[in-house]
C-alpha cells in the first residue's frame, strides 16, 4: 500500500510577488528548489498564513539567490506580497520507504534565507499493519 506523505516543505516564505495576469503556477528560487530537493512541474501545496487560504500549483524556477516566492494566475489572488506562505510537496511511499525518508524541512527568515534545515522523523509503529485492531 501507498500513503501520501509529506517529502519536503518550506515553512514561512514571504510571497515577493503575486501576478494575476500571469500563467500559472508558483516560481522559487532555484537555490531555494535544490536546498528543498523540488523540481520544476513539481506539483506543491501552498498555504497562506494571513488569510488560511489553501492552494495546489506547479512549480516554476526562479532566479538563483533572488529570494523569489512569485505566485501567479487564479492562485495569486489569494495572496499579497509580504504574506507568510507554507509551501509543502508531498509524495508517494510504501512503508519501507517511509521508514527511510526523513523530509527536508527549510524555516525561513522574513527575507526568504533560510534560517536553519530540520528534518521530521518518521513515526514507525511498533506493530505492522496486519497486527493493527481491525486488520
Amino acid at each position: 500500500m501507498l500513503r501520501k506523505v509529506l517529502y519536503s516543505k518550506i515553512h514561512m516564505a514571504r510571497a515577493t510577488a503575486a501576478s494575476p495576469e500571469y500563467m500559472g503556477s508558483i516560481t522559487i528560487d532555484a537555490d531555494l528548489l535544490r536546498r528543498a530537493h523540488l523540481r520544476v512541474n513539481d506539483v506543491v501545496l501552498v498555504a497562506n498564513c494571513r488569510t488560511g487560504a489553501r492552494f495546489e500549483t506547479y512549480i516554476f524556477r526562479g532566479q538563483p539567490g533572488s529570494g523569489q516566492i512569485e505566485v501567479n494566475g487564479a492562485a495569486a489572488r489569494l495572496v499579497k506580497a509580504g504574506d507568510e506562505l507554507i509551501i509543502m510537496h508531498f509524495a508517494w511511499m510504501d512503508d519501507a520507504e517511509y521508514r527511510r525518508h526523513r523530509p527536508t524541512v527549510l524555516i525561513m527568515r522574513s527575507d526568504n534565507t533560510v534560517e536553519r534545515v530540520i528534518h521530521y522523523e518518521p513515526d514507525v509503529l511498533e506493530r505492522q499493519p496486519a497486527e493493527l485492531p481491525g486488520s
